[in-house]
């Protein structure tokens, strides 16, 4: 994978297709290939016709790991998006978020109107605007010297997950204990782009799509049928959603 560096921080990245750019952005504990290469997501949307870009964030994947918490905050990973859209010399992308990588899209959204065509928020609801509560017990079993010291179900998953993509996981337990930045349902009724919310309807990580996008002017949800957090991402429901959407996008913005 190429990089740039985003301010001081090295940042790999994708770039594959020709078409109009969209830029992909993960989620936590995953990277590119995790998230979006192995589940189909590139190959399906250079079908589509579109240029792929897609960043590994910060502390993840093959960019640079950082180990203090406030370098984490998601304002400032969105500004590693709007960094590698410069680099490229892109002057707007849809972009697609999952997860955390929804979260900071929002935040590009916010930050950068002018270079969001579009924004998906996968696998992020309503609970965008709750925020993330309990975030210790996931640091402290990444943290952990092995799996058996986990107890938490829900923090042994997150910790499995992390093993299982290679992670730093001294790099994850500083993102996860960033302090997470409000985004309010007023903050969400300010972006402007058109947003689809899709998240499966057994995701209680993610929250609600209907409840979030009642938030955003003109947005539409997506529920992805019988489908939990980890198994919507590489959804054919999901998938077709989103190329539906962004081709109602493209004629209405003219291409």
């Amino acid at each position: 994978m190429p990089t740039f560096l985003s301010d001081d921080v090295e940042i790999a990245y994708i770039d594959e297709g020709e078409g109009n750019p969209i830029l992909l952005i993960h989620g936590f504990a995953s990277n590119v290939s995790t998230n979006w290469v192995v589940p189909g997501w590139v190959g399906y949307l250079k079908g589509k016709g579109y240029r792929v870009i897609a960043l590994d964030n910060r502390g993840h994947g093959k960019s640079q790991k950082l180990y203090d918490v406030e370098r984490y905050r998601a304002p400032v990973m969105a500004e590693d998006a709007r960094r590698l859209l410069d680099h490229l010399a892109i002057s707007g992308a849809h972009v697609v978020g999952y997860s955390m990588g929804a979260r900071i899209s929002a935040f590009l959204a916010l930050a950068h109107p002018d270079r969001v065509r579009s924004a998906v928020f996968g696998g992020l609801g309503y609970n965008m605007v709750r925020g993330m509560a309990g975030t210790g017990p996931i640091a402290a079993a990444l943290e952990a010297p092995s799996m058996d010291a986990v107890t938490n179900p829900t923090a042994r998953t997150f910790r499995a997950f992390a093993e299982q993509t290679g992670s730093d996981l001294r790099a994850l337990a500083a993102c996860i204990r960033a302090s997470r930045d409000p985004l309010t349902r007023e903050d969400v009724a300010r972006i402007t782009a058109p947003v689809l919310v899709a998240v499966g309807e057994t995701d209680v990580v993610g929250g609600s799509a209907v409840e979030l996008a009642a938030l955003i002017p003109g947005a539409k949800a997506l529920v992805i049928p019988g489908r939990d957090h980890m198994k919507a991402v590489g959804d054919r429901v999901f998938k077709e959603g989103v190329a539906a959407f962004l081709a109602e996008v493209e004629g209405r913005s003219g291409g």
